[in-house]
């Protein structure tokens, strides 16, 4: 039996471009980001689900809306591509 995956592509407001990956009993996102990997733990959220790591932090809402921060930059909102 096989772990499914999904992988998603979100292009930001600020021009940022990542992919995220997420794997099936595993609680973590896994971004491929500025061409460097980084893992992200998920963490306690009300309105959706957030992940930290590394410098970075993933929100994503249950409406499917994204927010992106990393690098000392100001979040950005972001969408699937």
């Amino acid at each position: 039996m096989s772990a499914q995956s999904a992988f998603r592509n979100y292009h930001c407001a600020d021009g940022t471009q990542f992919i995220a990956g997420f794997f099936n009993g595993d609680t973590r996102a896994h971004l491929q980001l500025d061409g460097k990997a980084v893992t992200l733990k998920k963490r306690l959220s009300l309105t959706g689900t957030r992940y930290r790591g590394g410098g970075v932090t993933l929100e994503i809402s249950r409406t499917g809306l994204a927010r992106l921060r990393h690098a000392r930059r100001p979040a950005t909102a972001c969408e699937l591509a």
